[in-house]
């Protein structure tokens, strides 16, 4: 007959088989999810654009901002990472983001939303690059499970201009 450590052993051993069977097929099951978000981002105002005393450019605008992105919620999903970024290039480089906005979606009934605000974070470019600059404004989500991979993807939105001139 086994001793009690055999048996517990045996035990233990067939509840993490079966456990990490469970979270590979959860984790497998989010690959059957084909989400279809929505979003919209619309300018309504610079507030400032100035160049600061070290030579950078500061833009601060009014943003409104809409999205659906309850398909991308699934039984395994914990919460939704959200941000939205100006997307541009330069001389020196040929992608610059910047975030100016983002927030975390706890559940699907919060993933439809519509926001006013001003950028959360800075628009500051290290040069005078942004004068009649074309820029995207892109929005970004990183989806976190409870189990499994992390995906993310975006929304990239086009034809915004910032002015010839300072303000």
């Amino acid at each position: 007959m086994h001793s009690f450590g055999y048996r517990a052993n045996a035990l233990v051993t067939f509840a993490v088989t079966i456990l990490a069977l469970m979270c590979a097929m959860a984790s497998i099951s989010d690959n059957f999810n084909h989400p279809s978000p929505s979003a919209h981002v619309e300018v309504l105002n610079i507030n400032w654009f100035q160049k600061q005393s070290k030579g950078n450019d500061e833009v601060s605008m009014q943003l409104n901002i809409s999205a659906d992105l309850q398909s991308l919620f699934t039984w395994n999903t914990k919460q939704v990472f959200v941000f939205v970024a100006a997307e541009y290039g330069t001389p020196k480089n040929s992608l610059n983001q910047i975030s100016l906005w983002d927030g975390i979606i706890p559940s699907r009934e919060h993933a439809k939303f519509w926001i006013h605000t001003s950028n959360k974070y800075h628009f500051i470019d290290q040069g005078s690059n942004l004068r009649g600059k074309e820029f995207n404004l892109t929005l970004h989500w990183h989806v976190m499970p409870k189990t499994g991979k992390m995906f993310a993807d975006k929304i990239v939105m086009t034809g915004y201009r910032l002015p010839e001139e300072y303000r």
